[in-house]
Formats: structure tokens, C-alpha cells, sequence
């Protein structure tokens, strides 16, 4: 599996930029964004930038990523993340969130 990181262009060079996020800093491919200007924020998986970002964007992702790290090492904060998580949810919310109507039969609709 491959996560996006959010990084910050530092400097321009001819298809690459040098981008720093999250603690560390790359060297990554533009091909597919096109020309970048320090300051803008890319989407980077791997060593190539896949989206442009705006920095919204970019702040929900790192919190995001923000909140996996902190349930990959066992800590269990009190901070709202913002939504709510589907173990959490009751059947008609999972319905409504995956688009399926929740009927009381036990056979899928003959329509």
C-alpha cells in the first residue's frame, strides 16, 4: 500500500522539485503536476508528485496521516477527529454512508 504525503516545495529544479513534509525532506519528480513554485504543496507518493494541494487540503491529510501514526503506536488521544468512525456507526448510518437503502427483509429487492 502507498500513502500520499503532503510536502511543500523548497526549490524548483528543470521536472523535480526538493519538498519537504513531515519530517523530512525529498527530492521528487513534477511530471505529472507540471511546473511548481516554492511554496506550493504536492500530493507525493513515493518520488513523484501526483497532486497539486491547497493548504486545507493539505492540513486535513496531515491530520489524517496524524491520527494513523498515533493508532499505529498504541496511543489513544481524546481529540475529536472530525468524523465519525464507521465501528462506531449504527447499521442505517453504515447504509446511508455506502449508498444502500437498509430494508427489514431478508431478501435483496426483486425490482
Amino acid at each position: 500500500m502507498c500513502i500520499g504525503i503532503p510536502m511543500q516545495v523548497l526549490v524548483v529544479e528543470p521536472g523535480h522539485a526538493v519538498c519537504i513534509g513531515r519530517g523530512e525532506t525529498r527530492r521528487v519528480e513534477t511530471a505529472l503536476v507540471g511546473p511548481c513554485t516554492a511554496g506550493d504543496w504536492l500530493l507525493i507518493f513515493l518520488e513523484s508528485a501526483r497532486d497539486r494541494l491547497d493548504t486545507q487540503r493539505a492540513s486535513e491529510i496531515n491530520a489524517a496521516l496524524d491520527l494513523l501514526a498515533a493508532g499505529l503506536s498504541g496511543l489513544h488521544g481524546d481529540d475529536d477527529p472530525g468524523f465519525v468512525l464507521p465501528s462506531a456507526m449504527s447499521a442505517e448510518q453504515m447504509a446511508a454512508l455506502t449508498g444502500q437503502a437498509r430494508s427489514n427483509s431478508p431478501f435483496p429487492d426483486s425490482n
